[in-house]
């Protein structure tokens, strides 16, 4: 018996075929081409934050720069530097009594509007001004250097003084704590589950509202947070301690699911084999099943944590949000975080702070990044085939 197949709707089945290949090409191709200008517009913005202009000013140690720091700068000099290089002075000649009576040459930060003239962006300096800093610029007077004050400062109202420290230490805080209330309580929840749990309605019940809490808006666990570890608990708010709980009750039920899956993929021949032998349930889950799922485990992890620091909507509602110039010292003390800082410079209207929020951004992707990437690793070294 021969099988006829009509010639035209095998051309139209080929037809639809290359179609939809063609439509998933272009999808692709649309989608890179976005993140390609995305990525090229945030590092065009913000690379030049690296770099910050600098003065050549001979500074006159005097008792009179106690009531009035710009006295110790030449006064045609003073308008260009920064306003933070002045409050400065005289802590430094308090720290150093010798220096009195004294003149030395030192390179110091330039305003923030002299900062961007020099990189040829947009100012607010005068004509008068423009020129002055174009003859110092001509003869050696003024120089970008590398800007090691956005890696050692924090926050500030002024833009050529603002750093990421504060935020990059509260970041860290709040990493710890999340991972340490997350991890094992999620791993715990999922051993339990996977392995212990009977299957009736109650944890078929827990089972969905652990997918959906996966799912529901970051905001909402803002709102949680502040109702039992600030309103009912009584935390201090806008603390690393109650930041790093709220994100921790955020990436729990992605650690739960991560690793659900990862117990899920172990082949029942090693529970079988493990239990042959004499071996208890629970023997065969802490030497057998959990060392074998551990790489998976901790890929899920990892994602979750890193989806934890690029969140800004939870720690809006916990106040973390704020200006914060000294890095926290503990887990109790006001903080904020990359994020939040990144939030907080967008909405500055000088527009030095354009490039800082542009330089936040690239900070805070190679962060993520950094972590994707080392999930991957793990998964591909430790990955198994069975």
């Amino acid at each position: 018996m021969s099988i006829h197949i009509d010639p035209r709707s095998l051309r139209k089945r080929k037809n639809r075929e290359a179609q939809f290949k063609a439509l998933s090409y272009m999808a692709i191709s649309v989608a890179g081409i976005f993140l390609v200008i995305f990525f090229a517009d945030i590092v065009r913005q913000g690379y030049t934050a690296f770099q910050q202009t600098e003065i050549a000013v001979e500074v006159t140690y005097t008792q009179e720069i106690y009531d009035n720091p710009r006295s110790a700068i030449d006064e045609k000099i003073a308008p260009l530097v920064s306003r933070g290089v002045t409050r400065i002075l005289p802590m430094h000649l308090r720290e150093n009594p010798h220096l009195m009576g004294k003149t030395e040459k030192l390179w110091v930060l330039a305003n923030a509007e002299v900062d961007q003239h020099v990189k040829g962006k947009a100012n607010r300096l005068k004509p008068r001004e423009v020129s002055q800093v174009d003859e110092m610029r001509a003869a050696g007077k003024i120089r970008k250097a590398f800007n090691t004050g956005f890696f050692t400062n924090g926050d500030s109202k002024l833009p050529e003084m603002a750093g990421i420290l504060s935020a990059a230490v509260g970041t860290l805080y709040l990493l710890a704590i999340t991972f340490a209330f997350s991890f094992p309580a999620g791993v715990m929840a999922a051993i339990y589950l996977e392995e212990f749990a009977p299957d009736n309605r109650l944890m078929n019940i827990v089972e969905v509202n652990i997918n959906n809490l996966a799912a529901i808006p970051s905001i909402l666990f803002g709102l949680l947070g502040l109702a039992i570890f600030i309103n009912f608990m009584g935390f201090p708010r806008s603390s690393a301690l109650v930041g790093g709980l709220t994100l921790a009750l955020m990436t729990l039920p992605v650690i739960i699911i991560a690793t659900r899956a990862a117990i899920r993929a172990i082949p029942d021949s090693i529970r079988e084999g493990a239990l042959a032998l004499g071996a208890t349930h629970w023997q065969v889950v802490w030497d057998h099943i959990l060392p074998l799922s551990l790489p998976g485990i901790l890929t899920g992890t990892i994602i979750g944590l890193a989806r934890a620091i690029g969140e800004t909507a939870p720690l809006l509602i916990i106040g973390m949000v704020a200006y914060i110039q000294d890095m926290p010292r503990g887990v109790t003390s006001a903080a904020t975080v990359l994020p939040a800082q990144i939030y907080v410079w967008s909405s500055e209207s000088l527009r030095a702070f354009t490039e800082r929020t542009s330089a936040g951004i690239i900070v805070l992707l190679v962060v993520l990044l950094s972590m994707n990437a080392v999930a991957i690793l793990l998964r591909n070294k430790y990955e198994r085939k069975w």
